[in-house]
């Protein structure tokens, strides 16, 4: 194995660590860290409803854990890191491929009534994408970064593992990376938790980075008010109507793209009973109200469907299916859209989509999402939620 390895470098504990541990594992490490967007700040705006991520709110689309990898700040603390280490660092701009495919694809799913996960997309565009190429430049064969995953290989195919650490465990994350990437990749966290993580911060004299809080805001979104970042992108929707099941007008909300599947607070309307988002109607600016119930549901259709190797599911055709990052794995089964069968040859993805169908109803399926199967642990594959 080559011991030379471009490390993604964010300046927090996670990648400090990573970085700690590889150079004990004697690898030769080069740093890199990525200037993706050019922090601008916005004004909050007074509104009777959130201006936060709607997924931040209680929403289905559950949290988003991004470090700030392109503030200036974080740049610094990785240049500092890495001195401190002792190994090269490099600033790479990456913002003309993070505004094409994470900040535009954020802006055109919201205006179209969805709400997309950009974590997801950075990684597979971003953080494996580009970085694979800047490697090869720097004469690195492998990658490694601070995520909480680890890699295992299967029946000849490799794949994103579980982390150890099960509450930080970004699998959900990591789910369109493909067998080349992980065949480059390193993750020195997979096998620890944080507990553990923090504690070797500490053993190494980093006191301050130890005890650190984590973001749990978008990275591109300043101060996470990302109903004045649409706005500036070109998504500025007018009032609209609330109604319920029925189509009864129940009263106004402050724009479709201003809500998420499974919302419950900042709606801005009483109703005498806790009401939650059901359905999202851009083309007709109206929001469906309705109780919790009105949100379970035992089947979600899937696009971009990628599929690490249909010979197995069509052997074990059993999964452990997310829906969300936060939400538990539960039994479900992929079947192919209108009974097609699944592809004979072992082509890694599925164009006319695929149905996914829950042993037990799930609440809050949210379209623009990503679901994530499972199996023994190992992630067999995903699809964006339609």
């Amino acid at each position: 194995m080559s011991k030379r390895v471009l490390i993604g470098m964010s300046g927090g504990i996670d990648s400090t660590v990573a970085a700690i541990l590889l150079l004990e594992q004697g690898y030769e490490l080069v740093g890199a860290t990525f200037r993706t967007f050019d922090p601008t700040p916005i004004a909050n705006t007074q509104s009777p409803i959130s201006n936060t991520h709607p997924s931040l709110e209680g929403g289905a689309g559950g949290r988003l854990p991004s470090p700030h990898c392109a503030s200036e700040q974080s740049i610094m603390d990785a240049q500092r890191m890495a001195a401190t280490l002792g190994f090269e660092q490099h600033i790479l701009d990456f913002r003309d491929t993070f505004r094409e495919h994470v900040i535009g694809n954020f802006v055109s799913e919201y205006a179209r009534g969805r709400t997309p996960n950009p974590c997801v997309l950075c990684n597979s565009h971003i953080k494996w994408g580009k970085l694979m190429q800047a490697a090869e430049q720097y004469g690195c064969d492998y990658i490694a970064t601070g995520h909480y995953a680890q890699i295992a290989e299967h029946r000849g195919h490799m794949y994103l593992k579980n982390a150890v650490d099960t509450h930080k465990d970004q699998t959900y994350f990591l789910w369109m990376l493909t067998e080349e990437n992980l065949r480059h990749t390193i993750f020195p966290l997979g096998g620890l938790t944080k507990t553990e993580v923090r504690q070797i911060a500490l053993n190494h004299g980093f006191e301050a980075l130890s005890k650190k809080a984590e973001s749990q805001d978008i990275c591109f979104i300043p101060n996470n008010d990302y109903r004045s970042f649409l706005a500036q992108h070109g998504v500025s929707v007018p009032q609209g109507e609330y109604v319920d099941a029925q189509g009864k007008i129940l009263g106004m909300h402050q724009g479709y793209c201003h809500y998420t599947i499974g919302q419950r607070k900042g709606l801005g309307i009483a109703l005498g009973a806790p009401k939650f988002v059901t359905k999202i109607d851009a083309a007709h600016n109206r929001v469906t109200l309705g109780d919790r119930e009105d949100l379970l549901t035992t089947q979600a259709t899937i696009a971009d469907v990628r599929i690490r190797d249909w010979d197995w599911l069509k052997e074990s055709p059993q999964v452990q299916a997310r829906i969300r990052y936060k939400s538990p794995a539960v039994p479900a089964r992929l079947l192919p859209i209108a009974n097609r069968q699944l592809p004979i040859a072992n082509t890694p993805t599925l164009p006319e989509g695929a149905s996914v169908h829950f042993v037990s109803p799930v609440w809050g399926v949210t379209p623009g999402q990503s679901l994530v199967m499972y199996k023994d642990n190992l992630v067999v594959g995903g699809g964006i939620i339609q």
